[in-house]
Formats: C-alpha cells, structure tokens, sequence
C-alpha cells in the first residue's frame, strides 16, 4: 500500500491546481473576439468614496511590551448581523466593478467551454473490485465509480452531485473494505472541514445507518475482517463556534458497522496533549494498527502500533522522540518500513524490528540521493519511490534489500503521482500531467516493464503549440532557486508581457508541473505563467522547508520578490505588466510581498490568505501552523511575525497595486476574517485610484471540494480582473 503520513497542509487549493482540457480554439475564433484592454480609465480606477465605510473600533494588544492597534477586530464575528452586513456592501462594491468589465463574460463562457471534458482520477482496487473518479466535464463534483474487472462497464457507486442541488456537498475521503463490500465515505458541506462519515453497500449502492459526525483532518482504515474502521474526530463544538473554534484534544476511535457512534470504541487519546492528533492506518496483513501521531503541521512525528491480534494489546509508542518525520511504508511481520528524514534531509529508507527497536538496531535500506523523495510503495515485492528532481517526478525502484533495480518511464518533464497497491500486486496506475498537458491516467505492469495508457482526456487543442523551461535565478542571500515559465510557442517577449507569477513557498508543499484550464486561458490571451519553487516548500527535502520557516520566513518572499525582478531584468515583462497570485499561505505571500513592494507589480491576487499574523493560532487549526510560522505568544518569535504580517505593515498614503482578495464565509481552515481585516485596512490606508476589492464566496470554504460552477465563477472574475487592471494589449477570447 502506499503509505503517506497524515499532515495538515495550510493550502489545499494552492497545492493541487485544476487539472482541465481545452475545446479547439480557431484562429479565426480568436481574431474574432479579440480586445485590446484599452478601455477608459475611469472604468478602471475607483475613488476612495466608492468604498463602504468600515466601523473601527478601538482596541489595544500588548505583546511583550509593544502595543498594537486592531480596530477591525469586530470582524472576526462570523456570527453576527453587522459582519453578514459588511460582507453583503463589500460584495455589492465588487460585482458591480467586475461586471463593467466588457469582456467578463466572455472568459466565463470560454473557461465554461474548455471546462467540458471527461476527467478521470487514478483506479485502486480492494476485494477484487476497481474504484476510480470520474467527472464528465461540468458536474460539480466527481463520481465514484466501480468496475468488476477493466473490461466490465463502469457503475455509479457514488455520485455527490445528487446530496445537494448546487453542488457544495464535497466528497472528501473514501475507504473500501478489504473484503470489497463496503464503502466508508466522509462528506463535507460548503467547503468546511468538517466531515461526515457514511456507510455504503458497494453491492446494492445503499447507505447503511451508519452516521459519523465532528470528524476532521482524518480518513478511514479497516480491519481486515470488514467489521469497522479507525478514525479520527474532536468533541462537539460549542454552539456557534464549529467554523471559528479551536480544535484541540483529537480522539482515534474504533467504528463498527451497524452500531451508532455514541458506542464506538475509543482507542487512544492524550488528554495531557491537547495539540496532538492521530491517524490510524491497519497495515495489509491486518495484524497492526499503525498509529502516526501529527502535531500541527510540523513534518516530524511520532509513530505507536498496537497489535490487533491480541485482545487488550497496549499501544506500544515504538518511536516517540518527535526528531523526524517517519512515513510508514509497510511491513515484513514484526519489522517496518520507514520513509524518514532523520539524518537525510531528501529521505531515505530504513527498516525497524518492532522486537529490537533500539536505533542501534536501524538497518538504512535505500540511502538519500541528490533527489528528494516524494513517496514509497511496495509492489510486486520492490519498493516503488518516487523522487523530485528539480520539481519533476522520476519514478526508481529496488529490490527488498535496496540493490537498484531500474525506473519506470514517464511521458515526458511533468508530475506523476499514484502507484498505489500492495506488495504482492503486478498491477499499478499512476497519472501524469504538466502545464500544457491534462492528467492522463497510465496502467503498469511491474513484472514486464510495461506501461499502457488507460484513460486521457481527448484534446482538442495541440500542447506542442505551448512550451516550457525551466530557469535559475539567485535570491538576494546567493540561493539558486528554479522557476518554470510557460507560454504560447512563437510568443514574441518583448519586456511588455503580462505575466502572471504564482507561488506557495511553506509547509513542506512542493509545487510541480499541472494543467490548469485557467492557467491555460491565460496563455492563450498572451500572457506568461510563471511557477518559482521557493522555499519553504519541500522541493529540496526539509532543508529547504526550514530555510523558509519562523525567523527564516522573510527567505520565502524574498524569493518571490527576486523571481518577478528575474522577469523583469530578463526581459519579459514591466511591473506594471506583472500579476502575482497565490491561496492560503500563498495568500499570505501576496499580502506580504505586496505590502514590502507595491512599486514591483501591477495587479496582486491573494486568496484565502493569512493575513494576521499575531492572531491567526486563536482559530480552528490556526495553532498547528506555527511549526513554520512561529508564534506571536514567544517574545523572540513576535519581532519576525510582526515584520512581515500583511495586516499590519500596510501604510497609510501609500498606492498599491491594483488587488482583489478572494475568501470563502465557510472558509474554517484560514478564517475570513484575516481577508476580511486586510481589506479594510487596505481600503482605508490605500491612495490612488488602483481598485482594491474582496470578493467574498458564499457556501464555499478553504477551497478543496468547490463546486465546478464556482471554480469557474471565480476564475472568470480574476482573469477579467487582472487584464483589465494590467492596461496593456492583451488578448481576450
């Protein structure tokens, strides 16, 4: 099976862009609808009187001696009436803005057309039986399917478009029964984190009585025998707090089918450890229950087991020094494998004897490499690893004992992912994808080498007709970091291009190549998309996460700051030309570096974002993040947060570039109201006649689970937004 520790990853969104196909696109289509963007300047620009008058109200922090001013405090309130007020006249302000802009429409018809494709996910198989996703172009969410063999017609198992008429009830997680009898499934609503836990029959495709509720942050793993599975939730949220709470005190527990949840089994808890958190994975022989204990979103973590084939068997904290992260892989009886950072920062392989589990017993199986290692599996008994060099997968395998033991070929420089399966399996699937070309989905075959397509999209467009590079830049400390750029082949760069730069940079998030149907709309208007791997991320192993975290964060903009002066010295584009982009703590990228230079871009487009960083722990998951972030609580980490947090380095009579914001009102990983706070903040302090918006989603959350109308909704408005606000010669559809 393939084993990857459960984390909690701040950006969802910003981790895994669409992956979409494009209808054809004629010339004479093009020519047709063309535009320059040179209308009026008034239809651009807005007075500061166009702006609802945000109430301040006068409130003092001290933090370790220094006093600060929060006077949008009132809008951390998601529950009361003169918050849902501000949102509605801020909304009013927005769509009234976006709907003057001529060609709006336009894109969301083009992005509505070249959404309309057949999109398949990656098949696993439990009990004999395949399961796959599949999404017939526009259909809110993805249904899950199953086959009895590959050469069976597919049957609907589940489709979560028929929970709710608009689509914003999300499937977030399945597990099958070994047995191939039963389906687990949680759901979330409007986007939040929250989930509730069914059971299926996969047989007659009926839900069973089984209704878990107040799970987050956790999948499903069943016993072997099909009786129940493993989960994780938190106690029942006080009234009125479950979007804004904090979740501490995480609970693993035990479900058996056909009883309610008021009698599932606790399994373990800790209650002198409110941060911790648990998944509970049982390994393929069924005979162990693996237990990864996360706390926040630290990469290190702790490993106990507990051995399911003996009644009362105590859990057993095999490694609980919290030095590393240890990703189990899978096991040999007694002994495990690990995938671990603990002395090689890029990962290595090692093996544990659970019956001599002293360090000194350790036998390092695969060794680091130059490359960074994104993930292990074993099948058809060799581990299968997947590698990043410089951001693009490669795909090595090896024998039990670690001798080398070749490759499996890709398509080409791109993202692979999936390999999944057990041990003694031939069989796997993995997809394949980069910035012109959409996910396809490939069968291998372990024992003979032999790669098949299974599903791809059919393309009607020619992704030769884009082109590729990958560049190196040097970040102000002398740090070499990569970038992709992508464009239209034969696009003539003249310094002039309106670029479009996004980035992430944190939390150990490797950006890699990925199709994205707006993305691509934006190149074919004319525009370069272009894709730094800061640090932060984990592109480089966890050397390179580190360089980006705590007293190091200002590495991460920095980075960025030098990747748009790199396209700018380097001749394909003016700042005034130069969008920026990013979600979550991508957001909090934007804002930081936007507020740090304004002069360096012409449009800024964070979404999601952390933008307070000296409140941002006191909601829902917000504590976990200071593994990366710090915390404004310790008196040598506050200098740092202070420094850099968007919400508070924003100047009064200072222009800023031309901004819309984007959130969600059931957004409970990165709260609103940090978009909400730095709106009115920028609105109040900005000078100049940039319009600097938010555009605020309704039954929407962080991002993950957005329905298809929604995705296209949004990505509409920003396009629209950032074409017309660049002012340059750019091509609409």
């Amino acid at each position: 099976m393939m084993r990857m520790r459960f984390t909690l990853p701040l950006g969802v969104g910003a981790k895994r862009p669409s992956r979409r196909l494009l209808f054809p696109v004629s010339m004479a289509f093009l020519a047709g609808l063309a535009l320059l963007v040179a209308g009026c300047v008034s239809g651009r620009q807005l007075a500061t009187s166009a702006y609802p008058v945000t109430a301040r109200t006068n409130v003092l922090d001290n933090y370790h001696g220094t006093m600060i001013n929060d006077p949008y405090r009132w809008l951390e309130d998601d529950n009361a009436p003169a918050t849902a007020a501000w949102v509605g006249e801020q909304n009013q302000v927005t769509f009234a803005y976006l709907e003057r802009i001529p060609y709006r429409e336009r894109l969301r018809e083009r992005l509505t057309a070249l959404w309309n494709f057949e999109r398949y996910g990656i098949p696993w198989k439990e009990g004999g039986r395949y399961f796959f996703f599949k999404n017939d172009g526009l259909q809110n969410q993805s249904v899950l399917y199953t086959l009895a063999s590959l050469d069976a017609e597919p049957q609907v198992l589940l489709d979560p478009n028929s929970l709710a008429a608009d689509g914003t009830i999300a499937l977030t997680s399945t597990a099958v029964s070994p047995d191939g009898k039963h389906l687990a499934y949680g759901t979330s609503a409007s986007g939040s984190d929250w989930q509730e836990w069914h059971v299926r029959s996969v047989e007659s495709g009926e839900d069973l009585a089984d209704h878990l509720r107040w799970v987050k942050f956790s999948s499903a793993s069943w016993t072997r025998d099909g009786q129940g599975f493993f989960y994780s939730r938190y106690d029942e949220p006080e009234p009125g707090a479950a979007l804004t709470g904090v979740n501490y005190f995480q609970k693993l527990c035990f479900h058996r089918v056909g009883t309610p949840q008021s009698e599932d089994r606790l399994v373990y808890h800790r209650p002198d450890q409110k941060e911790w958190g648990f998944g509970g994975e049982v390994t393929d022989d069924g005979r162990y229950l693996i237990i990864s204990v996360w706390q926040g979103t630290d990469p290190r973590n702790r490993v106990f087991f507990q051995d399911l084939q003996q009644a009362g068997a105590p859990v057993v904290e095999l490694l609980d020094d919290f030095d590393a992260a240890y990703n189990f892989i899978d096991n040999d009886g007694p002994v495990f494998w690990f995938h671990t950072d603990l002395d090689a920062p890029r990962g290595r392989v090692i093996a544990i004897d659970t019956r001599q589990p002293e360090r000194s017993n350790w036998r390092e199986l695969i060794a680091e490499a130059p490359e960074t290692i994104e993930g292990v599996n074993v099948l058809n008994h060799q581990f299968v690893i997947e590698y990043l060099q410089d951001a693009r997968s490669q795909v090595r395998l090896f024998a039990l004992d670690g001798t080398p033991a070749g490759e499996i070929g890709l398509p080409g420089i791109g993202a692979a992912g999936g390999f999944g399966g057990k041990r003694g399996e031939t069989e796997t699937f993995f997809s394949f994808t980069s910035f012109s070309r959409p996910s396809t989905v490939y069968r291998h075959h372990m024992a003979s080498g032999q790669t098949t397509l299974f599903r791809a999209p059919t393309l009607a467009f020619n992704p030769e007709d884009y082109v590729t590079e990958q560049v190196f830049y040097e970040s102000p400390d002398g740090t070499r970091v990569p970038m992709f750029i992508t464009h239209r082949r034969g696009l003539k760069i003249d310094g002039r291009v309106p670029t479009l730069l996004y980035g992430y940079g944190g939390f150990n998030i490797s950006l890699t190549p990925r199709f994205s149907v707006a993305n691509l709309v934006w190149m074919e208007m004319g525009g370069v998309y272009a894709q730094p791997n800061l640090r932060g991320g984990g592109e480089y192993g966890e050397e390179w996460h580190q360089a980006g975290t705590k007293a190091r964060k200002q590495n991460v903009f920095d980075d960025f700051i030098a990747a748009a002066e790199w396209l700018i010295a380097n001749g394909y584009t003016q700042p005034e030309k130069l969008a920026i982009a990013g979600g979550s703590n991508g957001g909090l990228l934007v804002g930081a570096c936007m507020t740090q230079r304004p002069d360096l871009f012409g449009v800024c487009l964070p979404a999601v974002g952390v933008m307070d960083m000296l409140r941002f722990h006191k909601f829902t998951i917000g504590w976990a993040w200071t593994s990366d972030y710090g915390s404004p609580d310790n008196a040598e980490e506050f200098p740092a947060l202070l420094a850099y947090s968007p919400y508070h380095n924003l100047r009064r009579g200072v222009e800023y570039p031309a901004t819309l914001i984007t959130t969600a009102d059931h957004d409970d990983r990165v709260v609103p109201a940090h978009s909400f706070k730095f709106a009115a903040r920028l609105q109040e302090y900005h000078r100049g006649r940039n319009p600097v918006l938010i555009r605020i989603e309704t039954k929407a959350g962080h991002g993950a689970g957005k329905p298809t109308a929604k995705q296209i909704e949004e990505a509409a408005d920003k396009l629209a937004f950032t074409a017309w606000n660049l002012r340059e010669k750019v091509r609409v559809p």
